[in-house]
């Protein structure tokens, strides 16, 4: 087993791929770096924190991007942004059967807040467009930085999430709903609250994932072989009806205000009664506690 979270992007990419495919377009050697970055006087990445080609998946012809968690949190700025809209804008040119976006990132950089903001509107432009072509967009979710804030809203207009139990999800993560509106809102510290209302597990119960694997590369390539080729249907019915079922998930909720927030109910309507046990649960354990 290989741990997801602990690999840098290219790394994950040489061992999620098959071997030897992937070709990267604009590598670290043609430099294309931050202009924001280096008025401001912050040092550049010579990819800027993404890697972006075309590679081969159990054979069929894929389009993929890895954010780099390592560099200023996978957030994206301009040319990070740029390069993922090329990606897409490429792939409906040249139709794979997939594009697969590994994503890490705290969202938008606040060092290019602007350039930033307008960047993930542009690749939540070109996904869509992606989709709407028939081809699949698949996310996979397992890096220590989670997936947030622009990125976060960009993986939900994908066809399918994968996440893994590390993995976590949301707008904005918990040191930023800390500071703020203070930590009596949102303790960042309490891993028992981060996990049960970001993390992957919390995201299977409420179907906001697709599917929930172990924080092994090896389980992250099977769950993205198994989404090849099952676009999400991209009409106003498909996303009224996944709006009901998210609205019967959360309506099925005791309303007992004194039990705890949401999360903290779902788990327990679910019979996990004590929050703390949730990070220490198994994914086996897990995946057959969510409801259809």
């Amino acid at each position: 087993m290989i741990s997801f979270a602990e690999c840098s992007a290219r790394e994950r990419l040489a061992l999620l791929l098959d071997a030897g495919s992937f070709h990267e377009w604009l590598p670290p050697s043609e430099r294309v770096t931050s202009p924001h970055l280096a008025q401001l006087g912050v040092p550049s990445a010579f990819d800027d924190g993404v890697a972006i080609g075309r590679a081969t998946l159990a054979g069929h012809s894929v389009f993929v991007a890895a954010q780099e968690g390592a560099f200023m949190g996978g957030g994206v700025g301009e040319v990070h942004g740029a390069k993922l809209v090329g990606l897409l804008r490429r792939a409906l040119r040249d139709r794979p059967t997939a594009v697969l976006l590994l994503a890490e990132s705290g969202g938008v950089r606040l060092h290019e807040a602007n350039a930033g903001l307008i960047a993930v509107s542009e690749v939540m432009r070109a996904l869509l467009d992606v989709r709407a072509a028939g081809i699949p967009v698949i996310v996979l979710i397992g890096g220590a930085n989670g997936c947030f804030g622009g990125m976060g809203i960009v993986a939900r207009c994908a066809d399918h999430i994968v996440m893994s139990d590390v993995g976590r999800l949301a707008m904005s993560g918990p040191e930023v709903i800390e500071a703020s509106h203070g930590v009596e809102e949102f303790d960042a510290r309490d891993r028992a609250l981060v996990w049960r209302t970001t993390g992957g597990k919390h995201r299977w119960l409420t179907g906001d994932c697709d599917a929930l694997v172990e924080d092994d590369v090896a389980a992250f390539r099977a769950a993205a072989i198994a989404a090849l080729g099952k676009s999400a249907p991209l009409t106003l019915a498909a996303l009224e009806a996944e709006h009901a079922l998210l609205s019967r998930r959360l309506h099925a909720l005791p309303e007992d205000d004194s039990a705890g927030d949401q999360s903290e109910l779902l788990w327990r309507a679910l019979g996990v009664i004590d929050a703390a046990q949730i990070p220490e649960l198994s994914v086996a354990a897990v995946r057959p506690l969510r409801a259809v």
